[in-house]
């Protein structure tokens, strides 16, 4: 019994395989583990689904390394049927992402993403102050410190310019806040104290949220770790709906 019901765990993890691979546009190597019984598998549920990939591109951003882990899915049975896998309650994952300083910056110069950057507006006494970011490049330094080399376009007072600048961060951790160690202009006329604190005020809002939504996926993430030329990701998240296959 506890054979037949290993082989039967090896052909959905398999299955869980290819269809995991076709969603994305390379993976090097990708295993998945699928914990249910015979009949759950009818019944549209597992108990637990471990998966762990190297080397993922979608959308050109690459994810060297990541290792996930759901609780108990439970999956409408008829939704098969129609070749569209629907949840019957949602999944709570948590996943360790590990990603290169490299790969960072090649997905920040993407369509994607530059697609999501979003403009920040500060509010400088009174009066909006409008930040568009051109270029974003990340240094990942020893000692859990980051460095960022970026052009922004700045609009202020009906005024618009372009800064250079150089920044270096020590990211949240359990124990301390998130550090701006120092903050340069190399180009433009420099912006003004007031503004770097209200950039720095912004930046504190969006690393406090309690979460983060994007499309059909809430999530936060618990711990950062950078690395020399790496940073670690440990993320918990809720995912509403499975993607298409």
């Amino acid at each position: 019994m506890l054979e037949e019901q290993r082989i039967e765990e090896q052909m959905l993890s398999q299955e869980a395989e290819k269809q995991l691979s076709k969603q994305l546009d390379k993976v090097e190597k990708v295993d998945v583990d699928v914990q249910t019984d015979f009949l759950k598998i009818f019944q549209g549920q597992a108990d637990k689904v471990s998966i762990e990939a190297q080397g993922l591109v979608k959308q050109d951003i690459r994810v060297q390394e990541i290792k996930l882990q759901t609780d108990n899915i439970d999956i409408n049975p008829l939704s098969v049927l129609f070749g569209q896998l629907e949840l019957n309650q949602p999944v709570n994952t948590t996943a360790r992402i590990l990603l290169t300083e490299a790969d960072i910056n090649h997905a920040l110069t993407s369509r994607f993403v530059r697609s999501k950057m979003q403009n920040f507006q500060l509010n400088v006494d009174g009066e909006i102050v409008d930040l568009q970011p051109q270029e974003i490049q990340i240094n990942l330094l020893d000692g859990g410190k980051m460095a960022f080399l970026g052009k922004v376009l700045l609009r202020e007072k009906g005024n618009t310019r372009p800064i250079s600048f150089t920044a270096q961060v020590c990211p949240r951790t359990k124990h301390k806040p998130i550090i701006l160690e120092n903050f340069n202009c190399t180009q433009g006329e420099g912006i003004s104290l007031e503004v770097i604190v209200a950039l720095m005020q912004k930046v504190k809002e969006l690393v406090n949220l309690p979460y983060f939504e994007y499309e059909d996926t809430v999530f936060r993430i618990r711990n950062m770790e950078v690395q020399k030329a790496t940073m670690i990701l440990l993320v918990d998240a809720r995912l509403k709906h499975l993607p298409s296959v």
